[in-house]
């Protein structure tokens, strides 16, 4: 059998991802948002080994203005697939057409499949596949990857298109005028481009495209040439070149449209038309959305999630693990030491983390399901409407709702902005976003201080979604980050029931995600506070107060005095959590064993919290841990999406000035307001602090005239 490759090709949220994954049973993520597949992703034909796929990034052209438009064009030009199946959706074909015509151009034999055909046939429209295809000259063919319907025969044309020999080729038809022109510059290329690709790159260098003249290194006279065709046809159209092509592309596609498509009725709303009509409603979208977040922090940290941590902490880390393992050590005859270090050490710290994955999973589930029916992809479009008015661009709303999961791959996702001002400011913001490893934070707190106040998880989230909005009026008002955000254009796809299959693939992979960290990460860290905890600097075991890290402790905690925790457990779990957050609550498992009248399971280090932490304190230590340095890791990839260090330290001194001087208002506020304490130096101070913070908020952006810096030499100053 010949090997064969197949590239998806399409549109975002045109169901070219779910395409891939029915059709090669590939683990891959699927999402309603642009920019879920950054990179490709190749997968075997299921019963089909002899045919590899390759997902392509969701593109809407092939001029490269975007990473997904690059990664996409580059393949289909040096990888030379043997077949294009471009996925459609045929809901909104006439746009999805644009990219088919791009497509053509490139030389590949093409099969396009038209996704989405039951929607269709409900919004009582009708597409005769037999004249688009004759229209277009290429095979079509009917399908619905969600409900696996006409993917045999999309492989079927697939391959009996890429067996063919000689492969045939066709390319859309444009004004005589046009063609002639494109026919000229294919004759001045000549043998520099293959024949397959002459059409392409004609039309490319017709458009001016800046990248594929840098790939020709044509000759002068060569370059000549082509200006002056190029030149006579503007005059000839009375138009520029690139708007001459896109004109015609669309007439193309309009003749197509008349020829194949009949509306058998009036135009009607659909089910997706009428919800959107209230949850993108111009003054209920955000009111909407703020109560869902709610319910959905309510369900996983305050009801249902909590009944499944209360049996990992009570009966799972409470009794029977530590029961277990502390009959088999004493069997075994393990020096005391060494059980001391398994059970309070390990168990406890690792314990106290894994406690929380029941309202994680209750939070991944709720998340997916939401993700899943393209609500998600609708609160896209919203923020982006409340995140231009403060500077910020749509498009930063994706890599913030990717971190929810995890501030690793949101920041990553921060390069799909293509203008570099709102790119650094995007990377400084996203981990403002609550992740899954700050939520048992989260739900300690809550659970702690505060049982019976279920507004307390889903602030949290909203303190997050404030600092950020915050900081891109404050940063928008700098020289270095002064001007119009990105515009920002996404898909949003039907409403959907969501697949079972996907909801739970992403809920496992985020949670297993979780429990690997505390694995691997946790496990270790854990170790190395039990002994910091348990010996002093001469090696010799001590008391929990005495011990090294109690000691390095006191030099940190009156840093963080003002905020109203300056114990220096406190201090050393915020440090500890700069390793990974979830360190913040192993290391309080770790450090509170110790005392008398903790039991072993996990929900009983609410006693000491409680007399180490008051409620104000509890919440300004929440919101500095929500706010400052997220972890290593995704420090690291900070300093990958930044490019240098002195970057990567005014994006880390952000977080942690902002999170610093929050934290500090909230707790002086609180605690003259709630807990009845005095009006000190420390409280005036918060008041020039909250002005300070008012003044960079209210006043006026640079002028263009005031601008005399460009961007590029602020940068070489950073530099």
């Amino acid at each position: 059998m010949n090997q064969l490759q197949f590239a998806l090709a399409g549109n975002p949220n045109s169901g070219k991802t779910s395409t891939f994954n029915q059709l090669t049973g590939s683990m891959q993520s699927v999402g309603n948002w642009p920019g879920v597949t950054v990179e490709r992703k190749s997968g075997s034909l299921k019963k089909q080994k002899n045919i590899t796929i390759q997902d392509l990034p969701g593109i809407y052209s092939l001029s490269p203005y975007t990473p997904e438009e690059i990664v996409a064009r580059d393949y289909l030009l040096t990888g030379m697939p043997n077949t294009i199946i471009n996925i459609v959706d045929a809901t909104n074909l006439e746009r999805n057409l644009y990219l088919t015509t791009q497509l053509m151009e490139t030389g590949i034999p093409i099969v396009l499949g038209l996704n989405m055909m039951d929607l269709v046939k409900k919004s009582g429209k009708t597409i005769n596949l037999a004249k688009l295809a004759y229209g277009l000259g290429i095979p079509v063919v009917s399908m619905s990857a969600l409900k696996k319907q006409g993917l045999e025969e999309l492989i079927q044309q697939s391959t009996l298109v890429a067996e063919k020999f000689p492969p045939e080729t066709t390319y859309p038809t444009y004004d005589d005028r046009l063609e002639v022109a494109l026919s000229e510059i294919i004759d001045v290329l000549g043998n520099t481009v293959p024949q397959k690709q002459a059409r392409f790159y004609a039309a490319k260098l017709f458009e001016k495209d800046e990248l594929a003249t840098a790939a020709l290194n044509l000759s002068k006279i060569q370059q000549k040439e082509i200006n002056e065709i190029i030149a006579i046809t503007e005059k000839i159209f009375d138009d520029t070149s690139d708007a001459i092509l896109v004109n015609e592309r669309y007439e193309f596609i309009a003749r197509l449209m008349a020829l194949c498509t009949v509306n058998d009725g009036e135009l009607r709303f659909t089910i997706s038309d009428k919800i959107d009509q209230i949850v993108t409603n111009r003054f209920l979208a955000i009111p909407i959305f703020a109560f869902v977040m709610w319910g959905i922090y309510y369900l996983s940290i305050q009801t249902i999630g909590v009944m499944g941590t209360d049996w990992v902490n009570d009966v799972l880390f409470g009794t029977l693990v530590p029961d277990f393992i502390a009959k088999n050590l004493q069997v075994w005859q393990v020096a005391p030491w060494m059980q001391d270090l398994i059970l309070n050490g390990i168990i406890a710290g690792v314990g106290a983390v894994l406690g929380f994955v029941p309202q994680l999973l209750v939070l991944f589930l709720c998340l997916s399901l939401l993700e899943d029916c393209g609500y998600m992809a609708r609160i896209a479009f919203v923020m982006d409407r409340l995140f231009r008015k403060f500077g910020l661009s749509g498009k930063s709303f994706i890599p913030m709702l990717i971190a929810t999961g995890c501030g690793v791959p949101g920041v990553m996702a921060s390069r799909t902005i293509e203008n570099e001002k709102d790119r650094r400011m995007t990377v400084m913001v996203t981990t403002f976003m609550p992740c899954s490893a700050k939520l048992p934070i989260i739900a300690l707190v809550a659970g702690a201080f505060f049982p019976q106040a279920s507004w307390v998880a889903p602030s949290a989230y909203f303190i997050g979604v404030t600092a950020i909005v915050l900081s891109g009026i404050a940063l928008k008002k700098t020289r270095i980050f002064a001007g119009d955000p990105a515009p920002f254009i996404m898909e949003l796809p039907a409403y959907h029931l969501p697949q079972v299959k996907n909801v739970m693939r992403q809920t496992f992979d985020r949670g297993f995600s979780f429990i690997k960290k505390a694995g691997t990460i946790i496990f270790v860290s854990s170790i190395i506070l039990w002994f910091m905890s348990n010996y002093n600097f001469a090696f010799q075991a001590v008391a929990g107060d005495k011990s090294i890290l109690a000691n390095l402790g006191r030099v940190v905690a009156p840093l963080f005095a003002p905020l109203g925790w300056g114990s220096w457990q406190g201090a050393v779990a915020t440090i500890t959590g700069l390793i990974a957050k979830e360190n913040v609550i192993n290391t309080f498992g770790i450090l509170f064993s110790h005392l008398d009248e903790v039991s072993e399971n996990g929900a009983e280090i609410w006693g000491p919290l409680q007399a180490a932490f008051t409620p104000v304190a509890a919440y300004s230590f929440l919101v500095f841990n929500l706010l400052c340095a997220p972890c290593f890791a995704a420090m690291g990839a900070i300093h990958r999406e930044m490019g240098n260090a002195k970057w990567t330290f005014i994006a880390v001194g952000y977080q942690c000035g902002l999170a610093y001087a929050v934290s500090f208002v909230i707790y002086q506020f609180g605690h003259v307001i709630f807990e009845g304490g005095a009006v000190n130096l420390a409280t005036i101070l918060a008041v020039g602090v909250l002005a300070y913070i008012v003044y960079v908020l209210m006043r006026k952006a640079p002028t263009p005239k005031d601008d005399v810096i460009s961007f590029q030499q602020l940068k070489e100053e950073v530099k």
